[in-house]
Order: structure tokens, then C-alpha cells, then sequence
């Protein structure tokens, strides 16, 4: 096809979240589909692209549909780990982003238990298998809120079928959260606190991660800002004012941070949920070495981008005075917090970057700014 632009999608249309990739010619004649399992993905498009003003009177087109596993090769499947397929529970929505997976979803066996079944990109592979070996070491040493996926019959986690990689970890029922309320309870903080503390105690020793491997989000930052120098010049001002903020004190220290494992996308959304605790923390893919505050200045971050009220509400505050009371984290970490809130909001601009979420973008950089403005008053009621 000529002159091909292209995006991507995830499609709510059910609970699979199929990762639509889309790609069409600039006239906008014709829009091609891949990864859909389902018509309902071309549906989610053709409709999620009128939303935006685009693609009216386009041909959406499938580019190769992914066919949905028949009931008799998920019985296949499920006897890999030995368990007796009974049926498929589509009522029943996994937790977390299906957008690191082909496919999944929860089964049932005949004992009535529960299941969630994934297959998994080839290329994500190594990472998959370091995820489960580090769940699997934390859960060894008795950390609570872990569930590690399971080994199957001949020993090994992920197992091969179909030309597909494949996966399976319990179904845990969770409360859904309430988008408005939850913000606001303390009682939350407590428990997003004592996992953090937990986690910092129990991944001592982890042997899958070396200290050479610390992410730095300096040079993140600065790498994103030649790319969005190439690509995207018309935010470039603004990106360029919020590093000039940053340069100001805090890229000068950060690569001497004290550094410690972390989950490396911590936040309520990524958490099942009990009726008053934390019952399992989900989606490892960006765990690794990194500064020691990355989880808190990641958590506070996204409390206040779904409300900035929400950045001196009783939940983000009594969740950072929970962790510096607990003695977590040396001085220094803790003095660059609220710089550092910032700095980790250039990880979710690149994720609205590479969607061409233009309304997103806008906003995390109406974000940027905020927190920038606020710094001396967050700085007051966190520290």
C-alpha cells in the first residue's frame, strides 16, 4: 500500500482486548486491520475512528483475522497444566491490560475453579519467563499479594501448541473499583504501603536482575525528546520547557539515586482489589532495578492523573507519609519526589506518542505543567 500511516488499537469490544494494529493510505480510502480475532474488532475501529472525526466513508478492511481457539483445543491446552477443561467464562473480565498478550481468557475446570489462559508474543517471551521466575521467588518467600503462574504437567510454564506460546495463572475475583470514591480512602494507602515495603524486603537477593540493568528515566527523556524533535515538532516548546524544569537540580542527581527492584507500573488500576486490602498486585512487564522511589513517584502520579485533586487528596498523601514514616527509601530519594513525579510522566507521553492519542497528549502535557505549577505545595503536604 502506498504511502502508509499507521496506529494502534485496543479493542472493548469483549473481554480479549485484541491489539488492533491499523494501517491505511493517506487518502483514507482504505483502513486495514490486523490482530482482530473477530468482526467486533472492525467494528471497534470503524466506530472508534468516527469518534475522532477520521475515516468517514472509509472501507475497513481485515488484514487477517486471528482465529479464536476452538473449545476442543482449549480443552488441549488446559490438560498441559492437567487441568479438565469444562467451559470458557466470557462473563468474566481478566484483570489488567491485554495489551502484552495474543489472546486470553478466563476458563473453568470441572471443580469449578478458575483460570486465566494467555498466549503470548513470542518476542516477550524471555521477558515472560523472568516475570514468572520472579513472582515465583517472592511468593517462595512468603510474600503475600503474588500469584505466580502455574508450572504445567512436564514441569515447564510456558508451553507450546498450534505454533503459539501459551500461559496460566489462578482467576482471582476482585471489587471493582470506584473511579470517583476510591481516591479518596486511606484505607487504601495502608495497603498499596505495606506491599511496596514488602516488596523491597522480600526481592533482596532476587537473582534475575542485575544492578548494570537500572533504567534511568534521564536518559529516557532525553532520548524521547530527540524523537518528538523528529517527528512531532509542534510539542517541542513544551516538552523543552518541562526538561528545562528538570534540569534545574534533578538530572544532575538521578543516576546517583540509590536503586532497588521495583514493580515499575504500581499504581490502584494494576491491583486486584478486596472488599478492605490489597489481594494481588499484576502486570510485572516494566518490573526491574530502578531508582528506589520509581513505584511511589509512579502511584502518586497516577492518583493525580485521574483527578489532580487527587495529588493532596487523603489517598496520595496518606500513601507517601505511609512509606516515609516506614522509614522506606534513603533522604536523598525522598527529596526529589515530587521532580521526580514528573520526570515519569514522559513514560506515559511516549505511550500517547506511539498510540497518536492527540488528546492525551495535550492533556499529560496540561499535567506536566500542573505539577510543575504545585511543586512548593506538594512538596509541603508530602514531605
Amino acid at each position: 500500500m502506498e504511502d502508509v500511516v499507521t496506529r494502534d488499537f485496543i479493542c472493548l469490544m469483549c473481554p480479549n482486548g485484541c491489539h488492533l494494529k491499523l494501517s491505511g493510505s493517506r487518502d483514507g480510502r482504505t483502513v486495514g486491520v490486523e490482530g482482530n480475532r473477530c468482526e467486533k474488532g472492525l467494528t471497534f475501529v470503524r466506530h472508534a475512528l468516527a469518534g475522532q472525526g477520521r475515516g468517514q466513508g472509509a472501507r475497513i478492511a481485515s488484514a487477517g483475522t486471528r482465529r479464536i481457539p476452538s473449545r476442543a483445543t482449549l480443552k488441549t491446552l488446559a490438560a498441559f497444566w492437567g487441568v479438565s477443561f469444562s467451559r470458557v467464562r466470557p462473563d468474566l473480565l481478566p484483570a489488567g491490560s491485554p495489551e502484552r498478550t495474543l489472546f486470553r481468557t478466563v476458563i473453568e475446570d470441572r471443580k469449578e475453579k478458575l483460570f486465566v489462559l494467555e498466549e503470548i508474543p513470542p518476542r516477550s517471551f524471555p521477558i515472560k519467563m523472568r516475570i514468572i521466575r520472579t513472582l515465583e521467588y517472592l511468593a517462595g518467600r512468603g510474600m503475600r499479594g503474588i500469584v505466580p503462574y502455574l508450572a504445567g504437567c512436564d514441569g515447564g510454564h510456558v508451553q507450546e501448541c498450534g505454533g503459539g506460546l501459551w500461559q496460566l495463572v489462578p482467576f482471582v475475583r476482585g471489587v471493582a473499583l470506584d473511579r470517583e470514591a476510591y481516591l479518596h480512602e486511606t484505607w487504601r494507602a495502608e495497603a498499596l504501603a505495606r506491599f511496596l515495603n514488602e516488596l523491597r524486603d522480600k526481592s533482596r537477593g532476587l537473582p534475575f536482575f542485575a544492578a548494570e540493568e537500572f533504567f534511568s528515566i534521564k536518559a529516557y527523556i532525553f532520548a524521547l525528546v530527540r524523537q518528538i524533535e523528529r517527528h512531532r515538532p509542534e510539542i517541542v516548546p513544551r516538552v523543552r520547557q518541562v526538561v528545562g524544569f528538570l534540569e534545574r537540580g534533578f538530572m544532575e542527581i538521578h543516576d546517583g539515586l540509590p536503586v532497588g527492584f521495583c514493580h515499575g507500573d504500581y499504581h490502584p488500576l494494576n491491583v486486584v482489589w478486596g472488599a478492605k486490602d490489597l489481594t494481588v498486585v499484576i502486570d510485572w512487564e516494566f518490573a526491574g532495578m530502578k531508582p528506589e522511589i520509581y513505584d511511589v513517584a509512579n502511584m502518586v502520579g497516577c492518583l493525580g492523573m485521574e483527578r489532580p485533586s487527587s495529588l493532596v487528596g487523603g489517598l496520595a498523601v496518606s500513601f507517601v507519609r505511609a512509606m516515609k514514616g516506614a522509614g522506606a527509601f534513603a533522604e536523598a530519594s525522598w527529596k526529589h519526589l515530587p521532580e521526580f513525579v514528573v520526570a515519569l510522566r514522559f513514560a506515559w507521553l511516549s505511550e500517547w506518542l506511539r498510540r497518536d492519542d492527540t488528546e492525551m497528549i495535550a492533556l499529560e502535557l496540561d499535567y506536566m505543567d500542573l505539577l510543575i505549577e504545585h511543586q512548593r505545595r506538594l512538596r509541603g503536604l508530602w514531605l
